[in-house]
């Protein structure tokens, strides 16, 4: 849908590059600046384990994001999914709009992402976002949209093949950790939240002006992430440089969140990353996170501590995180900063 007709649910006229979106010069991405040579590793999933969890491992210590080919989700079942979240957002607004809010609290809802700039000011994100939960065990189709008609079936579906492979690649993680195939499993815990974030953003006019999602960390532990192919959007803060994560075909992008972070103690990095936007295409992602529930205990594993590796982070329930991820809305957030401790 080309951004003449492209409208926001909340919005009464097409999509324009009106001053709501418009970054003030220090907050642009100068795109310019983005080196296209590199990128994030990409990982065949197919590698002997031996040789996959130090990828791995490596991967989450210098990056915090890699990319996963040869993961084992059916192809045909991914751009499934890919095209009924398309179909979403082509719906008209007007059937958008009654789930749209800016409460954080809704399980279904439809929004926008903003940026508070100087003091109060709200610039608005150019995109569109659907949240909602998934499970990759139990019956959570009542909670979805339901339209398009075939979104729910299919993305029950997609939530137990990402089941599958979260459990997957949570193993591998904590193997490169020196710690027991379960054990990431086991402190973030029994009932995990688990959220979808798809994002829609359509072609934007001037692409140095905005960004289609801001400047963040994911807060919970880990999210497996599918993109539009041919569509360059995503990118990854490494060495204080911003590199493009370039789709591959048939791959997955999975990040390291905030809590994976915590409990490696610091090892593994949750790094700040960001959605650009393109002037020719519609660019999707579908984010499926995987964290905590409010009420678990969460800290430095204590197997990674010892004197020379001091606690990085006090412990907390995650329910405090949630609350301080609050209290910084609309900013950088620096949420994990806030329980390091001084040594």
């Amino acid at each position: 849908m080309e951004p003449a007709t492209f409208k926001l649910a909340n919005g009464s006229t097409p999509l324009s590059l009106t001053p709501n979106f418009i970054l003030p010069e220090d907050k642009r991405p100068l795109l310019s600046q983005v080196s296209p040579l590199s990128s994030i590793p990409i990982i065949d999933m197919d590698e002997n384990e031996k040789v996959l969890v130090q990828k791995v491992s490596d991967a989450c210590e210098e990056y915090g994001f890699f990319q996963i080919v040869n993961h084992g989700v059916p192809e045909e079942l991914c751009q499934r999914m890919l095209a009924a979240v398309d179909e979403f957002f082509q719906l008209p607004p007007e059937e958008r709009a009654h789930l749209f809010s800016n409460d954080m609290s809704k399980a279904l809802k439809v929004g926008n992402y903003h940026l508070k700039v100087d003091g109060e000011r709200k610039v608005t994100m150019w995109s569109e976002m659907l949240r909602h939960p998934w499970h990759p065990h139990e019956d959570f189709t009542h909670l979805l949209p339901e339209n398009p008609p075939q979104y729910r079936e299919v993305m029950a579906e997609y939530a137990k093949e990402i089941g599958a492979l979260t459990s997957r690649l949570l193993s591998l993680i904590s193997q490169g950790l020196g710690l027991d195939k379960g054990c990431l499993e086991s402190k973030i815990g029994e009932n995990p939240i688990t959220d979808v974030q798809a994002n829609y953003y359509p072609p934007c006019p001037d692409p140095e002006l905005t960004l289609g999602h801001n400047v963040h960390t994911d807060l919970p532990a880990l999210n497996v992430l599918r993109q539009s192919e041919g569509v360059v959007g995503l990118q990854v803060i490494k060495d204080g440089k911003w590199v493009s994560a370039s789709p591959v075909p048939n791959a997955f992008v999975v990040n390291v969140g905030d809590q994976i972070q915590v409990l490696s103690n610091g090892r593994y990095k949750s790094v700040h990353h960001r959605a650009v936007t393109n002037k020719n295409m519609t660019r999707i992602s579908l984010s499926m996170f995987y964290g905590p529930n409010k009420d678990t205990l969460l800290g430095p594993i204590e197997d990674l501590i010892d004197d020379e590796h001091p606690p990085m982070y006090r412990s907390y329930r995650y329910a405090e995180m949630i609350e301080e991820f609050k209290r910084q809305e609309g900013g950088r957030r620096m949420v994990k900063e806030a329980f390091e401790l001084k040594h």
